[in-house]
């Protein structure tokens, strides 16, 4: 492209879309045209003649070189990214569902258009980690990524661990405060991350994972008795991710975990996400930023636009150097694991028993076992599972340790 500034045409004027107009306002190297909308009555803070209600208006332009797309229906925003493309327009995007569900399509219309999709934004808000995969990790082999990449049940479990809200509490707090929907489930299950997720193993691995194939849990079954095994052995609760590649085999998944609370990731909190990269020469290096927001969120997006004037995409290194991976849940796997009757060999799921109890309310059983099988367990209503990260220590464990040592006896 040239240094003359810009044209971008804006989809969604939402809290993304609001601030990327203020920062755009600022720089001369960006102009925002028009901005199609879909409600005709919303009050905007802009005069009515910066938007259009017809998409094509934007799309047929000759003048708009980038379309920029921060909407929240991941639907529409496939058909925007397509028609775009069609016309021969880059695509600047925010939307992690519509591209982990449509990875295939996506990778397939930039060849066949020769344009560029960049989505810096769509993965952990501020924090620059495809671009980092792309280029910084590109000469190395990455063995795993980790973290916290959803804000929202970062700040739940900061204000439930460190500040003594019960969970009802801790939700509406961070509704209250913004960090989460008025309908949080996209979030507290986990699916949010695991969007997230997928897109960062397509960058760091080179493996297509669709979300639905990545084991998830998220964090609404989380109870006091998992804050009081936390507080007995100095662990932090986060809803984690991490992706693992062994040798030609890579596993996945979004589940809570216990961590160490003089570790790193315990003090990530509050609506921060945390990405640990561990590469063959570099070993583990972590990223810490701001998981969601209005500014930090359009800087991304900005990043993204600003790097199409020097004609960059992504190059997709790994993606075509990975037809020999193949994804697993066969892997052993730490776990606390609480289930709420007394009754039934749970135990039996196990390979290894750290230790465990029973009682006439239930039974919880700390141990070893294949993540296919605590996937299994969990997704039985009146089960609660949570990893245990290897770097934990675990001193107490839970009293009227007698039903299930019993059994294992």
């Amino acid at each position: 492209m040239s240094n003359k500034p810009l044209t971008i045409g804006l989809f969604g004027f939402g809290c993304v879309g609001q601030g990327l107009w203020k920062i755009a306002e600022q720089r001369s190297d960006i102009q925002i045209k028009k901005i199609c909308v879909k409600s005709r009555h919303k009050p905007r803070p802009l005069p009515e003649s910066y938007f259009t209600y017809n998409p094509d208006d934007i799309l047929s332009d000759p003048e708009t070189d980038v379309v920029v797309e921060l909407i929240d229906d991941a639907g529409a925003a496939l058909q925007i990214l397509k028609n775009a493309l069609q016309k021969g327009k880059h695509v600047v995007t925010a939307n992690k569902r519509m591209l982990a569900e449509n990875l295939i399509e996506v990778l397939r219309l930039q060849r066949q258009h020769n344009r560029a999709v960049l989505y810096e934004a769509a993965v952990c808000g501020s924090i620059p980690i495809i671009r980092t995969l792309e280029e910084y990790y590109a000469h190395q082999e990455i063995t795993a990524i980790d973290g916290i990449f959803n804000g929202s049940t970062n700040y739940i479990l900061t204000r439930v661990l460190d500040e003594n809200r019960t969970y009802a509490e801790a939700l509406h707090e961070a509704q209250k405060a913004g960090f989460a929907e008025a309908d949080p489930t996209l979030d507290v299950e986990g699916l949010d991350p695991r969007y997230k997720l997928s897109l960062a193993i397509l960058h760091a691995f080179g493996m297509v994972l669709l979300p639905e194939q990545i084991p998830v849990a998220g964090i609404s079954k989380i109870g006091k008795e998992e804050v009081r095994f936390a507080r007995q052995n100095g662990l932090s609760l986060k809803l984690s991710v991490g992706a693992v590649k062994e040798g030609n085999r890579i596993f996945a998944y979004v589940l809570p975990q216990f961590v160490p609370v003089a570790g790193a990731l315990a003090a990530v909190r509050h609506e921060f996400n945390a990405v640990h990269i561990t590469g063959s020469y570099t070993g583990k290096q972590l990223l810490v930023g701001k998981g969601a927001g209005s500014l930090p969120t359009a800087l991304a997006v900005l990043s993204d636009i600003a790097a199409l004037h020097h004609n960059y995409r992504y190059a997709y290194t790994k993606y075509a150097n990975a037809a020999s991976l193949e994804f697993t849940t066969d892997v052993s796997v730490k776990a606390w694991v609480r289930f709420s009757d007394g009754s039934g060999n749970h135990w039996q799921a196990f390979t290894k028993i750290i230790g465990g109890a029973a009682n006439a309310s239930g039974q919880v059983v700390v141990g070893e076992l294949p993540l296919d099988k605590l996937m299994a367990l969990q997704e039985q209503n009146r089960v609660t599972a949570v990893l245990i990260a290897d770097d934990c220590t675990i001193s107490t464990l839970p009293a009227d340790a007698t039903g299930v040592m019993q059994q294992v006896a």
